[in-house]
């Protein structure tokens, strides 16, 4: 089994910057593609960024030049910095581990941009 534990979400005033961590655990045995996604109510997941082993990124055009996806391989670990963050990047959002055909997400954390 493997485990996403989310950190650092939080309320922030449009304009400031939150930093996610993520790390995994359990049976994970090599590194794997991972990657942050958000929800809002009523809309379907989508993805705000994504890494993989070699370090190429992918990062969503709402986002692209705020938002910076990174990841520390020995700890498992990636990290989303949130900059300029505006009202409408409030969502919950979810950590996410692609291995062996399947997904793997964290419980999710809240961010709330609000003045």
């Amino acid at each position: 089994q493997v485990q996403l534990v989310e950190s650092g979400g939080g309320l922030v005033q449009p304009g400031g910057s939150l930093r996610l961590s993520c790390v995994a655990s359990g049976r994970i045995s090599g590194i794997w593609p991972m990657g942050w996604y958000r929800q809002v109510p009523g809309n379907q997941r989508e993805l705000v960024a994504a890494i993989i082993p070699g370090g190429t990124t992918r990062i969503a055009d709402s986002v692209q030049g705020r938002f910076t996806i990174s990841r520390a391989n020995a700890e498992n670990a990636v990290y989303l910095q949130m900059n300029s963050l505006k009202p409408e990047d409030t969502a919950v959002y979810y950590c996410n581990l692609k291995r062996l055909g399947s997904n793997t997400w964290g419980q999710g954390t809240q961010v709330t941009v609000s003045s």
